[in-house]
């Protein structure tokens, strides 16, 4: 039995070993066990180099170790798969130091039991050969479901990878359609607006068409009914100056008193002939299809030369108008394509709106007050991205009342008394502004404090 217990250390440190990288565990038992080899060796060798004595202490160093090894499974984690490994060696070692003990330090004993001794020895060969098949049966059966398992985690590992691949490839696709769905939806709003856009345009020009024919028959008979009513007035002056003259006192007052009814009869006539004259003339101008071209226009130069147009114009019919007038013009916008002649007549119209609500406050606060009208210009960025032209034209008078503010821009609607006003110049401005230039007319207003048009127009890129 001499190394018998040392093969056996060797064997068992081997094969913990070897289930420790089979496991795939890091440990630095793998070391402690390399160092529990080199020793067994060790202790084999000097086992077979030295007398009895020396033998006996090298076999009991040996069976020393052993028994601290197989220990391990027991103590230490790690090793804890190797608990069958080191059943199935324990009773071979076990008989293996009773029969070096009683071989030592109990020799008759020893005498008497030899046969029992080596019977037990055969069983614990047996008992290590069968268990050692069992086991390895068993790590051949772990092997296999520990590969399948591998397989396994594998294909969830792909199937992982590829379910966050195809998440990420849907989500990708889910925004092109999604980016395409808003796009789609804008152009179909904007073919939407279009469409409205080009339906409201034949409706106004039917309409303009038709207006236009209606003020060209008006026209007419509207002009014998100035021209005749005129007439009329200074045939009655005549006859005042002779025929009249001739008449017996006692008719004269009757006379005169019938004559001047008819001369004001006539006045009136002639009045809202002219007021009627007005409006057929402002119908002709509202339904005219305007023939302006886009050109480079100067808005800057534009809206201050129309500003003192309008100041001189309303100076020359009343030499008691008066007001201040700011202009703030952003030198930057150098020229945009516009309809120079139509744009002008929008500003002209607004700035005799506002001159005229300042005029009407001066007459209702007096000296106090001072009428004021700005304009201002500047660059602007649109919420679609693009870049427009910003004008404003401002005025601290009388503003406009909340309950007609949505009818400002109807046709023939004015808040002026009769005879200052025919209605269509707000309308014929919206028009030019939103069909003319796709632009935007924006009113802000406070009643009795101001208002404030505001006009926007793209600026469309070269």
């Amino acid at each position: 039995m001499a190394g018998f217990a040392a093969l056996i250390t060797f064997f068992l440190t081997t094969q913990l070993r070897k289930n420790l990288r089979r496991d795939g565990v890091s440990s630095p038992w793998s070391q402690y066990l390399l160092y529990a080899m080199y020793t067994t060796v060790a202790l084999l060798i000097l086992n077979y180099n030295f007398n009895n004595y020396s033998q006996s202490i090298f076999q009991f160093l040996s069976y020393v170790l052993a028994a601290g090894i197989i220990a391990l499974p027991y103590t230490i984690e790690e090793l804890r798969p190797s608990r069958p490994l080191v059943n199935s060696v324990i009773p071979i070692i076990a008989v293996g130091f009773v029969n070096f003990t009683c071989e030592h330090l109990f020799p008759k004993l020893y005498e008497s039991i030899n046969d029992f001794l080596e019977s037990a020895i055969w069983f614990a060969v047996l008992w290590l050969a069968a268990m050692w098949f069992i086991n390895r049966r068993q790590n051949k059966a772990l092997e296999i479901e520990r590969t399948k398992r591998r397989n396994e985690e594998e294909q969830n590992r792909m199937m992982a990878a590829m379910k966050v691949n195809l998440e990420s490839e849907v989500k990708q696709r889910t925004a092109e359609l999604t980016q395409q769905k808003e796009e789609l939806q804008q152009t179909l709003v904007e073919l939407k607006s279009t469409q409205a856009q080009l339906v409201q345009q034949e409706k106004m020009a039917s309409l303009g068409e038709l207006t236009a024919g209606i003020a060209h028959e008006i026209q007419n008979p509207l002009n014998f009914v100035n021209n005749f009513s005129e007439v009329s007035i200074e045939l009655l002056d005549e006859l005042k100056e002779g025929v009249f003259k001739n008449l017996p006192d006692d008719s004269k007052e009757e006379a005169d008193e019938i004559m001047n009814d008819i001369t004001q009869n006539l006045a009136k006539i002639n009045q809202h002939g002219k007021r009627a004259d007005a409006i057929v003339k402002g119908m002709l101008q509202h339904s005219r299809a305007t023939t302006s071209k886009k050109e480079p226009t100067d808005i800057n130069a534009l809206a201050d030369e129309y500003l003192r147009l309008s100041y001189h114009g309303l100076r020359a019919k009343d030499k008691s108008f008066n007001a201040g007038m700011k202009t703030s013009f952003d030198e930057n916008i150098g020229q945009i394509d516009a309809m120079a002649q139509d744009l002008g007549r929008v500003l002209l119209n607004l700035y005799n709106n506002s001159f005229y609500s300042v005029a009407e406050k001066k007459k209702l606060k007096g000296e106090g007050y001072e009428p004021t009208v700005n304009v201002t210009t500047k660059q602007v960025k649109l919420p679609s991205g693009g870049n427009a032209v910003e004008i404003t034209v401002s005025d601290n008078g009388m503003g406009i009342p909340q309950k007609v503010l949505d009818k400002i821009y109807q046709p023939f609607f004015t808040t002026k008394p009769t005879g200052q006003g025919t209605g269509l110049g707000l309308s014929m401005s919206y028009d030019i502004i939103t069909k003319a230039h796709n632009g935007e007319l924006k009113v802000e207003t406070a009643e009795g404090e101001y208002a404030r048009f505001i006009i926007t127009i793209p600026v469309t890129a070269n």
